[in-house]
């Protein structure tokens, strides 16, 4: 892996189409797509699909929205003089990955770009890899034009995660790379880390649904099932305070496997990684589903706003059995982009606010400066920085004439 990044970090393009080739079998004279294919594209797919993946889109963009209003700018005067604040900067230019490989998942276009977008970001690209010689999964295409990419590639793999971290085949060198993948996409995320920023290490998809007595155990069967589809690595757990409750899912698992669709997958996921575990009580149900962090949490108990206000590590909640994570996986207006294998205990998922940097200034007036300087010089000096200790003495000599004659400075003095 190490070898494949630092190829294209020195070889560029000529390495980017030396592995498209290899890996992907892609031959194409240009990774760009055109706007006449973009057009053709979206002429050669029904109005239904269309108008489907207009809600998607207004519902992921709407609470986009929403984030992006609870990111606030702010100054306070913490002290006579002296001024704090923060403010919220869109990150310049972002690389969205969209995977291809056993499902090609559309939806993870309108998560990425799209939120991108509403962060303010200036530049987004977006990449996906080719299906075939036609190039990107058609429907991807078009979600990831209309869902607002400045550049679209047909490019995938870590050839991808690389040209998006570098600039090569003519994109603008990304900031930050996002979106899911494979395990070579992961790690390429992981070892480009530092030359840019990442969303997060997302691993194989997970399902952890918390249920009593009061639940319906086909449906708890059929979600756990819904997740497990995803792969054979796929985790899917049960946690509910009724031991039979637990025995009557598992039945409605064994039973709808015998005609899932894609049982081939599902099962093996079930049989291998599957668990349903009986809690004493709610408390210890809560304590339990902490301990897994899971990515996908959903409720379905006669006290779903107790769990709800007393849980704290999971990457998405889907509050009652009228929710799923299907709802949120595809355009509920919630992000898919979660994080898996307990990382939950300390991040959230993709948002706006990955997309935006909190950054802080500090202003002072010429006394405030005056009086804290000895503080701060004291501070430097225990720690043996005495340099910076020389700073903090300058600003004492030099606004000491003023003293506390000088509560407001003029307006360039600020």
């Amino acid at each position: 892996m190490r070898d494949i990044l630092l190829h294209i970090e020195e070889e560029r393009d000529e390495a980017v189409r030396h592995y498209a080739a290899t890996f992907d079998h892609w031959h194409g004279d240009d990774f760009r797509v055109s706007p006449d294919l973009i057009r053709k594209t979206g002429k050669s797919l029904s109005e239904t699909f269309k108008e489907d993946l207009a809600v998607c889109l207004r519902n992921v963009t709407e609470f986009a929205k929403l984030q992006r209003e609870s990111l606030h700018e702010f100054e306070a005067e913490i002290a006579p003089g002296t001024f704090l604040g923060q403010k919220q900067i869109p990150i310049g230019a972002a690389g969205c990955y969209i995977p291809g490989g056993k499902y090609p998942l559309i939806s993870a276009a309108l998560m990425s770009v799209a939120t991108a977008k509403v962060a303010g970001v200036g530049y987004v690209v977006g990449c996906a890899p080719p299906r075939n010689d036609g190039g990107i999964f058609p429907s991807t295409l078009y979600a990831l034009h209309i869902a607002g990419a400045d550049d679209i590639f047909c490019i995938g793999g870590v050839q991808a995660m690389a040209s998006m971290a570098y600039g090569c085949v003519g994109m603008r060198p990304a900031d930050i790379i996002t979106g899911p993948g494979n395990p070579f996409v992961a790690e390429a995320k992981r070892q480009l880390f530092g030359v840019v920023g990442i969303d997060l290490l997302a691993g194989p998809t997970e399902i952890m649904v918390v249920a009593d007595e009061s639940a319906d155990p086909e449906l708890v069967a059929i979600d756990l099932l819904g997740q497990a589809e995803h792969g054979p690595d796929s985790p899917a757990w049960l946690i509910t305070t009724s031991e039979a409750f637990g025995h009557a899912v598992m039945r409605q698992i064994e039973r709808l496997l015998e005609t899932l669709p894609t049982r081939e997958i599902a099962e093996v996921a079930w049989k291998k990684l599957g668990e349903v575990v009986v809690a004493d009580s709610d408390d210890d149900a809560i304590a339990l589903s902490d301990r897994y962090a899971p990515e996908h949490l959903e409720l379905q108990t006669a006290r779903n706003d107790y769990y709800l206000k007393r849980l704290r590590n999971y990457g998405s909640a889907f509050v009652g059995e009228e929710s799923t994570v299907a709802y949120g996986d595809k355009g509920v207006g919630t992000n898919h982009t979660l994080p898996t294998g307990r990382a939950a205990r300390y991040t959230g998922g993709l948002s706006v606010g990955k997309f935006t940097k909190t950054v802080t200034y500090q202003r002072l007036t010429r006394q405030a400066s005056h009086s804290i300087a000895p503080i701060m010089s004291r501070v430097c000096t225990q720690e043996g920085m005495l340099a910076h200790a020389l700073t903090c003495d300058a600003r004492f000599d030099r606004y000491g004439s003023y003293g506390d004659k000088l509560a407001n400075p003029p307006e360039a003095t600020r």
